[in-house]
């Protein structure tokens, strides 16, 4: 394991995915909650406004990676990380009376974002390794993505939990709920600055890949 690590652009790169997912996976969660609660939609009409980010996260993956086979993979994938926190930012102002246009935006920033990062991303990563080792090099990353996601869910409900405490989110507590969500905005939005750094700092491929030694 500490072979895979020893090369910068393997560990830095999946850093990078960490703590992407670790800024994003609680997004849609948290929207759910303030569509259902604050605006008042019904769940299915919640969960058809949020498509809009996987949707257009479908169709730039394919594109972002078949131009990081052509093209290096960190400015892409940096410029991935910097939208997701361009997007995130920008729902630091969610409230009450923000209206719908801005969310469905919004989202469809944080798509292009996600399909900017994620596909170059994952080349990156197999790329500084020899092909008999993708099977290892794969569930590294995966790792990375689960650890992320659950990271992500954790802080979204310690905020919850500081904020607003262990009560029913009702109307009369929506102002916490909208303090809540304007904290794990913040605090996503840094995460992904912090990604931003991972993702240039690993270098341009290139070099000797990841062997047995």
């Amino acid at each position: 394991m500490q072979l895979f690590f020893k090369s910068r652009i393997f560990a830095f790169s999946n850093i990078a995915a960490l703590i992407n997912y670790s800024a994003t996976y609680a997004v849609a969660f948290l929207l759910s909650l303030d569509l259902q609660y604050t605006k008042g939609f019904s769940a299915e009409y919640a969960g058809f406004i949020l498509i809009a980010a996987p949707f257009f996260q479908m169709i730039v993956s394919p594109f972002a990676g078949r131009l990081s086979d052509k093209h290096d993979s960190q400015v892409l994938s940096s410029l991935g990380m910097g939208l997701t926190a361009f997007g995130l930012f920008l729902f630091v102002f969610l409230n009450e009376s923000t209206p719908l246009w801005y969310i469905i935006v919004v989202l469809v920033i944080l798509g292009i974002g996600f399909g900017l990062f994620s596909s170059p991303n994952i080349n990156a990563i197999m790329g500084a390794v020899d092909k008999r080792y993708y099977g290892v090099a794969s569930g590294i990353n995966s790792t990375m993505r689960l650890l992320g996601q659950m990271l992500s869910m954790g802080i979204s409900m310690m905020i919850f939990a500081i904020v607003i405490g262990q009560v029913e989110i009702t109307p009369a507590n929506y102002p916490q709920f909208t303090q809540s969500l304007h904290w794990a905005f913040v605090l996503f939005t840094v995460m992904c600055l912090v990604g931003i750094f991972f993702s240039l700092a690993r270098g341009k491929r290139g070099g000797q890949k990841i062997i047995e030694g």
